[in-house]
């Protein structure tokens, strides 16, 4: 299964599309404002408003075999540690070998900004480049992820 962490999730049509290639149930996780799949294998999952209720469904339901697409670190962190194949947005795989650090590196800038205010702003600008390096990424892991469940 693919799990999307869909709230401002800029790869849910290039998901859908290897989800579909593969025959793949993908469940899209948001507290809500995204318009339902009309593909049989995507199912919305609709989760109450409240602070990383979507994250907990996830981890809760991610394991082996699995893929999970977020951008948030403490939801991969806990997605890696129960067995699941996870990707960033960017097409990054998050992993036991670098998820510590990719920690590490989330807490230190959380502490940076709060220390200085005037420190804001995100990275770059999503990209193609990105997107096509999601999808390369994807479809590596779904084959990966299948290939651990023979």
């Amino acid at each position: 299964m693919i799990y999307i962490d869909a709230d401002a999730c800029p790869v849910k049509a290039e998901a859908e599309k290897v989800a579909t290639r593969h025959g793949l149930k993908m469940f899209l996780v948001c507290n809500g404002g995204l318009r339902p799949s009309a593909n049989p294998l995507v199912e919305m999952v609709f989760v109450p408003d409240g602070p990383d209720v979507a994250d907990m469904w996830i981890a809760d339901r991610a394991g082996p075999g699995d893929v999970v697409v977020t951008s948030d670190i403490p939801l991969a962190a806990k997605c890696v540690e129960a067995g699941a194949r996870v990707l960033k947005h960017n097409g990054e795989a998050l992993t036991q070998a670098n998820i510590g650090n990719v920690l590490a590196t989330r807490d230190l800038m959380a502490d940076l900004r709060a220390a200085d205010p005037f420190r804001q702003g995100g990275g770059p600008a999503f990209s193609k480049t990105d997107r096509s390096r999601f999808l390369e990424a994807l479809e590596r892991e779904v084959r990966a992820a299948a290939r651990e469940q023979k």
